[in-house]
């Protein structure tokens, strides 16, 4: 008989007790496998729905300029050498290193049009980009599909007296309404928006952008880092960073992790707590047993061996339990904290590897104080107990 199948007769002996240690091992692994899966995959949910908020950096044309101020009156400003954006230059946004972490980017052309007896601000966007850009945005209708409709602004809609469906003369060319957008309290609500290659036909600026606004979550790398990046690959721009929404962003995400170790923490010491009670009471009744084993001439290392080999057995078991419970906890429970419905769950085999090899270094780590204890017992004082 080796000390292996010693520790699973044990085991088998002892199952109320074994089930017992098993059972606190499993939820304390379970718990831990749960929240950072759920960590994990609302991190990803947070990500897509912080899109929402629109952008956090944003591309405009440089220039210099000179403002003018007398005896402590500002009399506006000059400004020269002004520059301009070639749409053609925004694809160079997408090869700089921190690419990645671009979710959407958005260009505009602007300008002043003559819509019948008004005057009208124009922008010309590209719409999938835009309407991912502002999710926030209601349209009553539906968002311009062709080039030869538009969307209003709530109050260009008003003062042009235009409803879905209606139509618009701009620069002697027709355009249909296909939708209103609900008042946003913005400068979106006094625009007319038009297809990017149209607007930039109807003002004269085709191949070139006004502004272009740029969504990032850069939960992986400093936001400085990616404005410096797309200021290089653009020089003729001038690009600036929100601060702080990207700050409350890497904030949100990093108080999600922080949640997290934290009661992983916890529950690691109260699993450490469960080895360590339970297998010191294991130890305490099997006195007589133990003294035996010293007394036919068993070591002290083998005594060892046999208390951490049960332990082990039992934490690899807690391992697979835990980690099949844990996902499943957060597959119940993330439809109820994640912000969309359409959060999946972020699994993968790093996980049920780190879950195994945590339960048997718990179950290892708590163990080390019983298996001395044991293995220092004195056989004469053990054989008296029988």
């Amino acid at each position: 008989m080796n000390l292996q199948s010693i520790a699973l007769n044990n085991l088998r002996r002892r199952k109320a007790k074994m089930a017992f240690l098993t059972i606190g091992l499993t939820v304390g692994i379970a718990t831990i496998v749960t929240l950072v899966t759920l960590t994990r995959s609302m991190s990803g949910d947070i990500e897509r729905k912080m899109e929402e908020f629109g952008a956090n950096i944003l591309i405009t044309p440089s220039s210099n300029g000179l403002s003018m101020n007398y005896g402590g009156i500002s009399l506006g400003g000059v400004s020269f050498d002004q520059r301009e954006i070639l749409e053609k230059d925004l694809a160079k946004i997408k090869t700089i290193e921190n690419h990645k972490n671009i979710s959407a980017s958005s260009p505009k052309v602007l300008g002043g049009i003559k819509g019948g007896s008004h005057e009208l601000l124009l922008a010309g966007v590209d719409f999938p980009s835009e309407l991912k850009m502002k999710q926030w945005w209601k349209v009553f209708g539906s968002a311009p599909e062709k080039d030869d409709e538009i969307l209003a602004g709530s109050e260009a809609a008003k003062v042009l007296d235009l409803e879905s469906g209606s139509t618009l003369t701009l620069k002697g060319e027709t355009f249909k309404v296909s939708g209103i957008l609900e008042q946003t309290g913005s400068q979106d609500d006094a625009l007319i928006f038009a297809a990017l290659p149209r607007a930039q036909k109807l003002l004269g600026k085709e191949g070139k952008i006004t502004i272009a606004e740029v969504a990032a979550l850069c939960s992986g790398c400093p936001i400085g880092d990616m404005v410096t990046q797309i200021a290089e690959k653009l020089p003729d721009a001038k690009v600036s960073a929100i601060q702080q929404v990207v700050a409350g962003r890497l904030k949100t995400l990093d108080q999600f992790k922080r949640f997290s170790m934290g009661i992983a923490a916890v529950v690691l010491f109260i699993g450490s707590l469960i080895v360590l009670v339970t297998m010191m009471g294991s130890v305490a009744e099997r006195k007589s047993e133990i003294g035996v084993f010293r007394a036919i001439g068993f070591r002290k290392s083998h005594i060892m061996k046999i208390i951490l080999t049960e332990a082990a057995l039992v934490s690899f078991i807690a391992g697979l339990l835990g980690y099949g419970s844990g996902l499943l906890a957060a597959r119940i429970v993330l439809p109820f904290m994640a912000e969309s419905k359409s959060a999946h769950l972020v699994t993968d085999a790093w996980t049920g590897a780190a879950a195994l090899l945590l339960a048997l270094l718990l179950g290892g780590i708590a163990s080390i104080y019983p298996a001395r204890q044991a293995a220092k017992m004195d056989p004469t004082e053990a054989l008296r107990a029988l």
